[in-house]
């Protein structure tokens, strides 16, 4: 994709693909780690963990449901539970088995969407998870994570792992421009400014952090200094430095990949309306399904590019 072109980003990994490698290492050093996928293992890329921990891994077949309720037996047991699917299919299929098997009796299960938002691309939208962070963010207890890139969801894996508790993980198909260096600091729950400004805000997650970089990176030759939070962590979220920032810079722009309801921005939304209300934008999928194309031109069509973070970013100034 074009993501970070402009800015000369390197493409990294997808966050799919970084996801199984730091689970496979993560079982190899704890024997409690177990594994639950639904016939998915190769897209999921917990075909990582499978073939290096086979005595630890279960396939369950097309049965996000059951696969749910497994993954809650072994943590009720237990077991460090990890499982994983399709966004779309283990949030909507299973919901009902992670609100009452994971989120009432609060078990240590880590769910992880992999395939999410628009940029899955040709699969078309029976496959799009467009909202799950939505789903995830209304279970009980539940920490919700939206990393950007390789890097971060390393360490989006490992804080989920020391965490006792259930968490969504959100992942993503295509290769994701590289932000971070491994050594970066990272912490759950707290967003991380990747660029100071004045002049207004962007806060997003996930692929849209690359735009919101490129977007900052245009309007500062216009003279308008932008500050960057990449604001992985939507539940719960970092409302000390949400809050700063508006009043800090007087606007905000949310970025997304994901339905303008119960996501990111309605998150950031409800904080500054009760704390420091702001002028706000939001640039996201809107209220509708996506069809089949490429990521890029998905991208573009539905309006989630840096291009459209500047334009959102102009009507606030």
């Amino acid at each position: 994709m074009e993501l970070g072109k402009t800015l000369g980003l390197t493409e990294g990994k997808a966050t799919r693909v970084a996801f199984g490698e730091a689970l496979r290492d993560l079982g190899g050093e704890d024997s409690d780690v177990v594994v639950v996928d639904a016939d998915l293992n190769n897209s999921t890329r917990t075909d990582l963990f499978a073939k290096a921990h086979p005595d630890r891994f279960f396939n369950v077949g097309i049965a996000e449901s059951n696969m749910v309720g497994v993954a809650a037996g072994l943590a009720a047991a237990g077991k460090k539970a990890w499982c994983a699917s399709f966004a779309t299919f283990i949030m909507s299929n299973a919901y009902d088995q992670l609100r009452m098997s994971v989120a009432f009796p609060r078990w240590n299960v880590k769910v992880v969407g992999s395939h999410s938002g628009i940029s899955i691309g040709e699969d078309g939208p029976s496959q799009m998870g467009i909202e799950d962070v939505a789903l995830a963010c209304c279970l009980p207890g539940f920490y919700v994570v939206v990393p950007c890139d390789e890097a971060s969801t390393r360490a989006a894996v490992r804080a989920l792992a020391a965490l006792d508790g259930p968490a969504y993980l959100r992942t993503g198909r295509p290769a994701a421009p590289v932000i971070y260096k491994e050594d970066t600091s990272w912490e759950l729950g707290k967003a991380t400014e990747l660029r100071g400004g004045n002049d207004l805000t962007f806060i997003t997650n996930g692929l849209l952090v690359s735009a919101a970089l490129e977007a900052a990176a245009v309007l500062e030759k216009d003279g308008v200094s932008a500050r960057v939070l990449d604001v992985h962590t939507v539940k719960p979220l970092d409302v000390e430095t949400v809050v700063r920032a508006a009043r800090e810079t007087g606007r905000v722009v949310v970025a997304e990949e994901h339905l303008a309801h119960g996501g990111l921005g309605s998150a950031v939304a409800a904080v500054l309306a009760e704390q420091a209300p702001t002028p706000m934008r939001f640039v996201n999928l809107g209220d509708q399904f996506a069809e089949s194309g490429s990521p890029a031109a998905l991208l573009e069509k539905y309006g989630m590019t840096y291009e459209n973070l500047v334009r959102a970013a102009r009507e606030l100034l």
